[in-house]
């Protein structure tokens, strides 16, 4: 039987690696999810672009760039889900706060890891599918973009598999007692 070095405050040497692993696993996805948000920001700025582009080409060169169009709708997709993986992380999303509010603590805790199992579930789904579909279609092209009509459905997948990590955040601090702290905080 090995003899386990224990510190005064009660945690052994394997449990304080542990709190250090996740620990890392939080700032990690607090990193990346600061990292979506300035990409989603860009692609916000390149989709204004795009769209001004396409208006001044329409009204002032009376020549519609085709391609423009193309483009706005694909960067729609990636700004909205990889907003709405942040907004899974920053708990911006659509809750059941009230009635948490009305259970007693352990209910509570209980009722929020079922939602976060819940969320994760749906993250997963949409990660396998939506990386199937990107599969079944790649061979196809956006038209006036000449890319592969999966780039449409790699925002999904990449939002499904960020909406996995976070959530496993989420269910990580609520089993230690903790909070996940907001992207932009």
């Amino acid at each position: 039987m090995s003899a386990q070095v224990i510190r005064s405050d009660g945690e052994s040497a394997p449990g304080r690696a542990l709190a250090r692993a996740l620990d890392g696993y939080a700032r990690a996805c607090a990193v990346l999810a600061r990292l979506c948000m300035v990409l989603s920001v860009a692609g916000l700025v390149c989709l204004i672009m795009a769209v001004s582009y396409q208006i001044f080409g329409r009204h002032v060169l009376n020549r519609t760039p085709t391609w423009a169009e193309s483009l706005s709708l694909l960067l729609v997709l990636y700004v909205t889900m990889m907003g709405a993986a942040v907004a899974v992380r920053d708990a911006g999303h659509i809750g059941f706060e009230s009635l948490a509010d009305l259970l007693p603590a352990a209910g509570r805790r209980r009722l929020q890891l079922f939602v976060h199992g819940l969320v994760l579930l749906f993250g997963v789904l949409m990660a396998w599918y939506c990386g199937l579909l990107a599969e079944s279609v790649h061979t196809y092209k956006i038209p006036n973009l000449g890319l592969s009509e999966g780039w449409k459905y790699a925002p999904a997948t990449l939002s499904g598999v960020l909406i996995v990590l976070f959530s496993i955040e989420h269910i990580i601090a609520l089993l230690r007692n903790q909070k996940v702290v907001p992207a932009w905080h």
